[in-house]
C-alpha cells in the first residue's frame, strides 16, 4: 500500500469528524440542567424539550415546515421526473447545457438565490407571500429530482418501451407499467432530498419569510439573535434528528452515493 493510501483512512476519519463535530455537541447540550448551553452538558434532563412542547409558536413553524417541504417533494417530484424524462429520451438541442442550467441551483451559493429571488420577486409582491416562499424551495429543489431521475434513467433499457409498446400497449401504460416503477427510487430519493432542502432551509428562506409565514429554521436563527439558552440546541436536535432518519431511509431506497454518479 502507498503513503498516500495510508494516510486516505486517516484524512477520511477526520473529515467525517469534522462535519458531524457541531451535532456531537449540539445533541447533549440540549439535554443539559444549565440554563445556558454547554458542553459537557451540566447534568441530564429533557426540561428544554418539554419547554418545547409548551411553546406554541414553534409547534406551528414545525406544521409549517412540514407543509411547505411536502408541497415541495410533491412539486419537485412531478416537475424533476418530467423534466428528467425529456432530457433523457429526446435529442434536444443544446442538452448540455439544457441540463446544466437546471441542476444549476446545486452549485450556486443559496446566499446569492436567496438575495437574486428577493430582488426578482419584489416587484412582483411575491416576497413575504407563502407563493414566493414555496417557488423559492422549489427552484432549489427541483434539480435533486432533475439529477437523480436522470442518473436513474442513464441505465434505462429502453428495448422494454419499445417492446411494450409492439404488443399493443399504448404510451401511458407503458410509462406507468415500465418506465415509473424501474425509476421510482431514483425519483423518491430526489423527493427526499428536495423535503430535507426544504425543510432545514435557512439562506434562501431568509430572503422571502415574513412575520405572517415563518418556517421552524428560521425561528430558530431569529431566538438565537435575542436568546441563549438550551432550546435551540433541542429544536436543532429535532431537526437533526428528523434529517438523519429520512437520509437512512433514502441509503436504505437508493443509496446516497448514487447521487454523484453519472447522470449521462
Amino acid at each position: 500500500m502507498t503513503k498516500r493510501g495510508k494516510l486516505m483512512p486517516f484524512i477520511t476519519g477526520v473529515s467525517i469528524i469534522y462535519i458531524l463535530l457541531p451535532m456531537l455537541v449540539i445533541i447533549p447540550a440540549s439535554f443539559t440542567q444549565a440554563s445556558f448551553p454547554s458542553f459537557p452538558p451540566q447534568g441530564f434532563s429533557i426540561q428544554w424539550y418539554t419547554k418545547l412542547l409548551q411553546r406554541p409558536e414553534y409547534i406551528e413553524g414545525f406544521y409549517i415546515s412540514i407543509k411547505f417541504a411536502l408541497l415541495t417533494a410533491l412539486f419537485s417530484i412531478v416537475l424533476g421526473t418530467l423534466g428528467a424524462l425529456a432530457l433523457a429520451k429526446y435529442n434536444l438541442p443544446g442538452k448540455a447545457f439544457i441540463v446544466s442550467f437546471l441542476t444549476a441551483p446545486l452549485s450556486v451559493p443559496q446566499l446569492v438565490l436567496g438575495v437574486s429571488l428577493l430582488i426578482y420577486f419584489t416587484p412582483l409582491a411575491l416576497s413575504g407571500t407563502s407563493l414566493g416562499l414555496f417557488l423559492g424551495h422549489l427552484i432549489i429543489s427541483v434539480p435533486y429530482v432533475i439529477r437523480l431521475a436522470l442518473t436513474g434513467l442513464s441505465g434505462f433499457d429502453y428495448t422494454l418501451e419499445r417492446a411494450a409498446m409492439i404488443l399493443g400497449a399504448n404510451p401511458f401504460h407503458v410509462f406507468r407499467k415500465i418506465t415509473l416503477p424501474l425509476i421510482t427510487p431514483a425519483i423518491l430519493s430526489g423527493g427526499m432530498f428536495s423535503f430535507l432542502t426544504s425543510f432545514d432551509n435557512v439562506t434562501v428562506s431568509l430572503f422571502l419569510t415574513s412575520g405572517e409565514v415563518t418556517t421552524l429554521p428560521i425561528m430558530v436563527f431569529q431566538h438565537m439573535q435575542d436568546t441563549y439558552d438550551p432550546l435551540t440546541a433541542s429544536i436543532s436536535t429535532v431537526v437533526v434528528l428528523i434529517s438523519v432518519i429520512l437520509i437512512v431511509i433514502l441509503e436504505k431506497i437508493h443509496g446516497v452515493g448514487r447521487f454523484f454518479g453519472s447522470a449521462h
